[in-house]
């Protein structure tokens, strides 16, 4: 059992209870001290980046499986989405997790002072700072390191940046031990932004009646929907506790991306079937844009290996289950005298 998880997500959670505002000087905190040590590792690995590994910059199609001591495979690139641009789309599906954030913005539009200007401006501007440092931080680490060493259970595989900074970064371990401080502070800011996002989206759902009002219920002192937060502590933790990272990982890049195609395929459809509903802020380049979203996030959704997608239909067979027994007969919109 993953115990420090179920420990992380306990103090997050009773944060988030406790309010909005504490959560948010908590998270600006973290995310000062992460995106501080991602800088430092940007400008000091520069120096250190190897051409060699960078040559040929796609993984190649004949590139042979990575093997352990015992012989046995452990990242086969055989198949489309594992070299080429395929590969790039296939890569981009996993960690597309990382996203995830962005969106959860827009959940917490109603504590927002004005949201027609604080909405595009938190999400479009963060959206710009964290891609561009996505892509320098991926530059410098394949740079230093091989990317065969990465996926070795020996050498990287979660650690692979520590390990690269261990191992090529001579006299600088202080700032490998910086890097995991950040990851770890990273990660809990994620999960701090989900959390509260997720509830907000319950809180909403629940006045809409597509779900239980248990979920919609707010803490008598703190105004926050607190049942929310436990009954989310309580599913999360589940994962959390007994569900291999990589698996909960790669779901809910499925999630992210399938949430995004919805979206972008939403706006499309409600720019012609409501054309007149207002609208604080607009889509530019519609319907351009709403096209490629859709597009591009199912290309990805393809790129993902074919068990995750199993589960993933799975996981979302519940949900149209509660949405037929339970939502579409309590939903205010469909019945509004209820």
């Amino acid at each position: 059992m993953n115990a420090p998880a179920l420990i992380i997500l306990l103090l997050l959670t009773l944060l988030l209870i406790k309010g909005t505002q504490e959560s948010a000087m908590v998270n600006m905190i973290i995310v000062f001290i992460k995106v501080a040590i991602v800088l430092l590792f940007i400008i000091i690995g520069w120096q250190f980046i190897k051409t060699g590994n960078h040559t040929p910059y796609l993984i190649p199609e004949n590139t042979p499986p990575v093997t352990d001591s015992a012989g046995k495979v452990i990242a086969d690139y055989s198949g489309w989405n594992k070299h080429g641009f395929g590969g790039v789309l296939g890569g981009a599906a996993i960690v597309f997790f990382a996203f995830i954030g962005f969106d959860a913005v827009s959940t917490a539009a109603q504590e927002a002072k004005n949201p027609k200007r604080d909405m595009p401006i938190g999400i479009l501007g963060s959206l710009v700072i964290c891609t561009v440092l996505y892509i320098l931080f991926g530059h410098v680490l394949t740079g230093v390191a091989n990317w065969r060493e990465f996926v070795d259970p020996e050498k990287g595989r979660e650690a692979s940046v520590a390990y690269a900074i261990s191992t090529y970064m001579t006299g600088y371990g202080w700032l490998a031990t910086a890097v995991t401080v950040a990851i770890l502070a990273g990660f809990s800011s994620v999960i701090l932004v989900m959390l509260m996002g997720q509830s907000r989206i319950f809180y909403t759902m629940s006045n809409d009646g597509l779900i239980p009002k248990a979920f919609g219920e707010l803490h008598p002192k703190y105004r926050t929907p607190y049942k929310a937060n436990w009954i989310l502590f309580v599913f999360v933790g589940l994962f959390a506790a007994f569900v291999p990272g990589n698996v909960a990982g790669d779901l809910t890049s499925f999630g992210t991306l399938f949430a995004f195609v919805l979206v972008s395929a939403g706006v499309w459809i409600l720019r012609v079937k409501e054309p007149t509903i207002p609208r604080p802020f607009r889509v530019p380049l519609y319907p351009v844009v709403s096209a490629l979203g859709v597009l591009i996030c199912t290309a990805m959704i393809v790129g993902l290996d074919i068990q995750t997608l199993k589960v993933a239909f799975g996981w979302m067979l519940v949900g149209l289950a509660v949405y037929f027994i339970y939502s579409k007969n309590h939903s205010k919109l469909r019945n509004p005298d209820k």
